[in-house]
């Protein structure tokens, strides 16, 4: 009865050649529906696309970049549902539904965003490489600081977050720069924040 039953077992179980032919076989995949850049937009995916990869390579939008693909650099940073979201740590098929920004929705060279012309009056970018992603946390940054949401360094955890160097410093500590334009970053979210620089 045990042989018997173990037959059986080996038999219905997937062997290792149906396993390859999976593993060989077409992607899986699905279709998302999600508004971008204020955009109502349709994709059929593969199942494993990354949002970076969706935004970049199928819908052709290559403001947002591809820095380290790790979640550690930031150059991928957009605005998902009003957050700052790594883009490079996401699937695509996550945000159906969702209203995602990118760089290119926040402005365009003849109507720039508040942010992006702060940016660019206290060069806040250099090699300009990681300043999609570094705007796009910028505005969503000082959303989080209105909205009350307190960081790492926010001392009183029952008041208002204040809007202090240290503060914009910890929240945007996701987002290198190589250059080291971090100064003339923090005074251009400063400046848009409605406070001096």
């Amino acid at each position: 009865m045990i042989g018997t039953a173990a037959s059986v077992a080996m038999t219905t179980a997937p062997s290792i050649a149906d396993a390859e032919a999976v593993a060989a076989g077409a992607p899986v995949m699905s279709k998302l529906s999600c508004t971008v850049n204020g955009e109502a937009r349709d994709l059929d995916l593969d199942t494993r696309t990354t949002l970076l990869d969706a935004l970049r390579e199928h819908l052709h939008l290559t403001g947002t970049k591809k820095g380290c693909d790790h979640g550690q650099c930031g150059a991928c940073t957009v605005i998902v549902e009003g957050r700052r979201v790594n883009s490079c740590l996401t699937l695509a098929v996550m945000h159906d539904g969702d209203s995602i920004t990118t760089i290119e929705g926040l402005g365009r060279p003849d109507s720039l965003h508040r942010m992006q012309a702060a940016f660019v009056k206290h060069d806040g970018y250099q090699c300009g490489y990681c300043t999609p992603g570094q705007i796009c946390s910028a505005v969503a940054v000082l959303d989080e600081i209105a909205a009350g949401i307190p960081s790492h360094v926010t001392a009183d955890l029952t008041a208002r977050p204040r809007l202090t160097e240290a503060e914009l410093r910890e929240r945007m500590s996701g987002n290198i720069c190589r250059c080291g334009a971090y100064s003339n970053i923090v005074e251009a979210i400063t400046e848009v924040a409605g406070r001096e620089a």
